[in-house]
This record gives C-alpha cells, sequence and structure tokens, in this order.
C-alpha cells in the first residue's frame, strides 16, 4: 500500500545522511510551472529545482528525447564516440562561442576540470607547479575539494581543511582588490558573471571588462562559472554575453540537461588543447541518456524563443518587485538580471519562504537574508502576476 506522506519523511529522515533540513512535502509530480505533492497540493514553482528546470516541467519535446533514448542505448562509456554527445558539444561550443566541450556530471565536477584546465595550461607554459588561482568572497562554486577551495565562504570550509593552498580571495566588484593579488604565479581568475548563493549580485561592467584586460596583459586564463547564471537566466546563453568579453574557460550545469544531472566546462583557443589523454577523465560524464537532453534543451531554447520570453518577462518581473520594494518597508531593495532576483528583506527570509510555501508559492534563499526568484524561463506575466499577489501576504 501507499505510504502516507509522513511515513515517506521519516523513512527519508532514517536513511538519508542528514546534510538537508527539508521543508515538509514530498513532491510528487509537475507540469508546466508547477508542482504537486503527494497530498495533490498545488505550488507556483519561482525555484526551479534550484536553476534547473529552466523549461518547466513536462515538455513533449523534451521528455520525448530521453524516452527514445534510453531504448536505443543510455551509456558507453568515453571510450567510445555516441551520436548525442557530438552534437550537444557542438552546439554547446557554438552557443558559447569558445572551442571545445567536456561533459561532467554536475557543476561542482565541470569547476573541478576548468581548475585542473588551467593549472596544466600555466604548467606547460613555465613547468611549475605552484601556481595560484585568485577567487571572490562570498562566492560558491560547489562542494568538492577543489571547488570548496575557491568558495570564497569559511562556513563552508572550516571543518574540512586544510583547503587546496594557492588561493586567494578578491573582493567581487572591486576591481583593485582583484590587481592587488596578481603576481607572476597567478594561473587564473574565477568569478560568477552572477554570484547566486552569495546573494544575486550582478557584476558591474567596469569589473569583469577590466579582469578580462589583467587576464589578456599577463597571460591568465579567466574563468566563469556559470552554473546558475547560464542557460539564458539572465536574458543571454551565458552571463558573460552581456559584457564585452570573452572568457578562456566557462563551467556549466543545472539547466544545461533542465532535470538529467549533467554539467560541462568550455574552453576557448588558448587552452582547450591543454588537458591530454591521461589528464583528466569521467564515467558517466557526456553518456547518451544525458546529452540526448543536452540537445532537447538546444533545440526547444531556439524553437520556443526562450531568451525573448526571458528578456520579456524578466522586464516585466523587475518592474513588479520595485513596485513590491516601493510599498513594502521590510524590503530593502532587489537585485538581479533576467529571471535571476533577489530580495533583500528586514524581517527573516525563512519565515517568508514557510509562509510562501503555505500559500502554494515555491521561493528558496540566499546569503546576506535574501529572498531568491529563480523561476522556469518559461514562465508568463500571468505567472509574476500570481507570484506577487501570494509575496505580498508574506513580506
Amino acid at each position: 500500500k501507499k505510504m502516507t506522506t509522513q511515513e515517506y519523511m521519516e523513512l527519508g529522515d532514517k536513511y538519508f545522511v542528514h546534510t538537508y533540513n527539508r521543508y515538509k512535502i514530498v513532491m510528487d509530480k509537475a507540469k508546466g510551472v508547477y508542482i504537486y505533492d503527494a497530498d495533490g497540493k498545488k505550488y507556483l514553482d519561482f525555484a526551479s529545482g534550484i536553476g534547473v528546470a529552466s523549461l518547466g516541467y513536462g515538455n513533449k519535446k523534451y521528455t520525448d528525447a530521453i524516452k527514445s533514448q534510453i531504448d536505443k542505448i543510455m551509456h558507453t562509456s568515453n571510450l567510445f564516440y555516441n551520436e548525442p554527445a557530438v552534437l550537444a558539444a557542438e552546439k554547446l561550443v557554438k552557443a558559447s562561442g569558445l572551442e571545445k566541450a567536456f561533459f561532467t556530471n554536475s557543476g561542482a565536477e565541470a569547476i573541478e576540470g576548468a581548475l585542473k584546465m588551467a593549472k596544466r595550461y600555466a604548467y606547460d607554459r613555465d613547468g611549475k607547479s605552484d601556481h595560484e588561482i585568485i577567487a571572490m568572497g562570498h562566492s560558491f562554486h560547489g562542494r568538492t575539494m577543489g571547488a570548496l577551495a575557491l568558495t570564497g565562504n569559511e562556513h563552508y570550509q572550516k571543518p574540512f581543511g586544510p583547503m587546496i593552498s594557492g588561493i586567494k580571495f578578491a573582493e567581487y566588484n572591486d576591481l583593485d582588490s582583484v590587481k592587488a593579488l596578481v603576481n607572476d604565479k597567478t594561473c587564473a581568475i574565477i568569478l560568477e558573471p552572477v554570484q547566486g548563493e552569495g546573494g544575486i549580485y550582478p557584476a558591474d561592467k567596469e569589473f569583469i571588462e577590466g579582469i578580462r584586460k589583467i587576464c589578456d596583459e599577463k597571460d591568465i586564463l579567466m574563468i566563469c562559472d556559470e552554473v546558475q547564471c547560464g542557460m539564458g537566466r539572465t536574458g543571454e546563453m551565458f552571463a558573460f554575453q552581456n559584457y564585452n568579453v570573452k572568457p578562456d574557460i566557462i563551467a556549466s550545469a543545472k539547466a544545461l540537461g533542465c532535470g538529467v544531472p549533467v554539467g560541462a566546462f568550455v574552453a576557448g583557443k588558448k587552452c582547450c588543447n591543454s588537458l591530454v589523454p591521461g589528464d583528466h577523465g569521467t564515467t558517466y560524464g557526456g553518456n547518451p541518456l544525458v546529452t540526448s537532453a543536452v540537445n532537447a534543451v538546444f533545440d526547444i531554447y531556439e524553437e520556443e524563443n526562450i531568451l525573448e520570453n526571458v528578456k520579456n518577462v524578466g522586464a516585466y518581473l523587475e518592474e513588479k518587485l520595485d513596485e513590491l520594494v516601493n510599498e513594502n518597508k521590510n524590503i530593502v531593495l532587489r537585485r538581479g538580471k533576467g529571471l535571476m532576483q533577489g530580495l533583500v528583506l528586514k524581517t527573516p527570509v525563512g519565515d517568508t519562504i514557510n509562509k510562501a510555501i503555505e500559500k502554494g508559492l515555491l521561493v528558496i534563499s540566499a546569503a546576506g537574508n535574501v529572498l531568491r526568484l529563480l523561476p522556469p524561463l518559461i514562465i508568463t506575466k500571468e505567472n509574476v502576476d500570481e507570484m506577487i499577489n501570494i509575496l505580498k501576504e508574506c513580506i
């Protein structure tokens, strides 16, 4: 017999390692921009699985692509070529304007690969293994040891030291703080074009373009973490494309697969041939199942004019959130770009999230008491109005 919601939660608490304080909901199914729990309650989704479900739920072209691939072949290993991976690599490279891609299983893994590529590039240049990387304060790059070392938040790092050495932290949007750390050992500078977990901070134009200039002058690789802010979330396919820069390496994941576990790092001309056979690998990365999803994602983005929708609805969302900021004394300000928005609250953000969930709206938080909005990229202005009406009652 089917268990109750309470029984599922108790069973989960018994068998899961307790690294998440989960909300008291058992998610069951979803359609469009709505998710339904096991009791049949409906939620408007403004979290998209932490920025993953950009196409919402149940897009037929997307699900059909995965279903038909399951019937063909799901896994081959990277000792062979497979059709979906080859086509997905081409689409990803063309969308980013870079040269070559490596598929991983997650965003953190994409960061790890980018890190290794940067170190290998510098090693080939001068034969030394003592290179340094400049990362940003309040950044978030993932939970694996390399990505964690680049994450500018001591709270995440402290219990797991020592971190890999040679990482220095500059202040985000402060170019002088970056310049002060650059030396002959610097091999890469890494940043999120819009900081996500750190509190929804878009990069200033002078900052990101200034970093590109430093990297060009000193033969340093510029790495953009596009895991959360990429794949159309800001209105461009990748957030760096809002600026007059092209990074040497980008990391992608989350909405790259819109639900399947897939990531990638993509490299430009300067460093794309740095990693050679034996340097890096992955068993599952780029398998036919996940890359069939990636192919469908790129096709659907084009056919359904997803970027156009982000620009239109994103502008409307900003307008409506700004009205909310003006009329509600408990909101300090709005930050963000496109469909990646944050509201800085005076009241505890956790209370607002819990109230919203009660009223059938899913939202999440970011650092600095920020309410974070990451809806599917297919949302309409009506969905924005529905969200605003609920949020008004919660803040």
